[in-house]
Parts: structure tokens; C-alpha cells; sequence
């Protein structure tokens, strides 16, 4: 499973921005340059500083390339010419995932191992049609393996930061399986065998660990945007 997800899933519940510095004189910086599509052709790409977040570590810079790579791990959105709402949607992901990978290298024990950074390559492809055209977005933008590090890097840092504390207690499953599953299964399947308690069990815990495992992240990026320093230097 993907586990960045969790930050789209964020995204989608709470769209709230970030709480974004404006600079009042910025130049807007512009360099053009080329990425390779395919040994045969080239797209141009016109590049331009969109940001700069600092979480106490260092200060990073966010550009228009790493909005379109994050547009590209996306099935079905657009790469020429995206709108500004999936912009400024991938500048929000971007800006999370910055604020964590700040926080997770300070951890170089939890640094991704080689098969670890391609089985998420092999997670990602399946969220596509084809290999091939997963590899194509990637050519597309540019989109290297050390991106795909970075990420990689992001999941296992959520997954020491939060999901090796989660503690379900058999409370909230039997509360969970009376109250919510049972309900659903009803009102979705009338005339389905309810499986039981014991049967569902398994599957509970997970919907329930991985709720607690978004909320405990919401939390934490609230916090961390709330001491971040980020600065907006060209709109999108």
C-alpha cells in the first residue's frame, strides 16, 4: 500500500491551505530548460521557483518541476497544462511531504534500501493502465529515483512516527463492528450474510489503525506548518 496516501486523503477532508508568508518585492524567477520524453523527442518545460519551507532544518526550495512530478505519480491528471487547482493541490502535498522529510532525516536509520525504493516504483505503476504509461509520465517530467528515495523515505518515516504506536483495544472494534460496520454492510447489500464479529475483526483493525494513523499525521502537519516558515514566491 502506498502510504502517502494518507496525505491526499488530508488534503481531500480538510482543504485548508497552508499558512503561507508572502514576500512583497520577489523577483519571479524563470529558467527554461529541457527534459527528455523519449530517446526520440524532448518536451520544454519552463521551470520557476513557486516556494521555500523551512522546518528549523534547512530551507528548501519548491519549483514548478516538482508540482508536475507529483502530478505524474497521479493517474488521469493532466501533465500539459495543468489547471491551477491541481497546482496549487500538488503545492500542498509537496509542502507536507517536505515538512516531513525534514523531520524523517534526522533519522538516517530509516533511509529506504534499493528494493524498498523500486517495489514503490512497482506500487505506483499499478495505479496505472501499463507499465508503460507510468514510465511514460515519469520520462515526461523527469521524475528520477531519487525523487522516488525521497518518498520512500517519507512512508517509512510516518510508518516509525505513527503506525508502530497504534493500539486498537477490542473496545473500539466491537464499538466499530455495531456501530458502523453492521450499519453500512446493511444499508449497501441488503440481504447479505452480516459476517461476524470474529470475522470481521481483522479487517476493523486495519479501517480503524489506519484512521488513527491519519489522524495522528493531520495532527502533526498542522503543527509543523503552524512552525514552518513558508514563503510563496510565484503563484501557480
Amino acid at each position: 500500500m502506498i502510504r502517502i496516501g494518507i496525505l491526499e486523503n488530508i488534503w481531500l477532508k480538510h482543504p485548508r491551505r497552508a499558512s503561507f508568508s508572502v514576500l512583497a518585492n520577489v523577483f519571479w524567477l524563470l529558467t527554461v530548460f529541457c527534459l527528455q520524453s523519449s530517446p526520440v523527442a524532448a518536451q520544454r518545460v519552463v521551470d520557476k521557483m513557486v516556494a521555500t519551507i523551512n522546518a528549523g532544518a534547512r530551507t528548501d526550495l519548491i519549483t514548478y518541476s516538482d508540482l508536475l512530478w507529483q502530478l505524474a505519480l497521479e493517474p488521469n491528471t493532466p501533465l500539459d497544462n495543468p489547471t491551477s487547482a491541481d497546482l496549487n493541490r500538488a503545492l500542498r502535498l509537496v509542502i507536507d511531504q517536505r515538512l516531513i522529510l525534514q523531520e524523517a532525516e534526522k533519522l538516517p536509520t530509516i533511509a529506504p534500501t534499493a528494493q524498498e525504493i523500486s517495489d514503490e516504483r512497482d506500487e505506483y505503476a499499478k495505479l496505472f493502465a501499463s507499465p508503460a504509461e507510468f514510465q511514460q509520465r515519469l520520462l515526461r517530467v523527469g521524475l528520477t529515483s531519487e525523487k522516488l528515495n525521497e518518498r520512500e523515505r517519507i512512508e517509512k518515516y510516518l510508518d516509525f512516527r505513527f503506525r508502530n504506536f497504534v493500539v486498537i483495544s477490542q473496545d473500539e472494534i466491537a464499538s466499530y463492528y455495531k456501530d458502523v460496520y453492521v450499519p453500512r454492510l446493511r444499508a449497501r447489500s441488503p440481504g447479505q450474510i452480516v459476517p461476524t464479529l470474529e470475522q470481521a475483526k481483522a479487517d476493523i483493525e486495519k479501517i480503524l489503525t489506519e484512521a488513527k494513523i491519519e489522524s495522528d499525521t493531520d495532527a502533526f502537519l498542522d503543527t509543523a506548518r503552524e512552525r514552518a516558515e513558508i514563503v510563496m514566491l510565484n503563484p501557480v
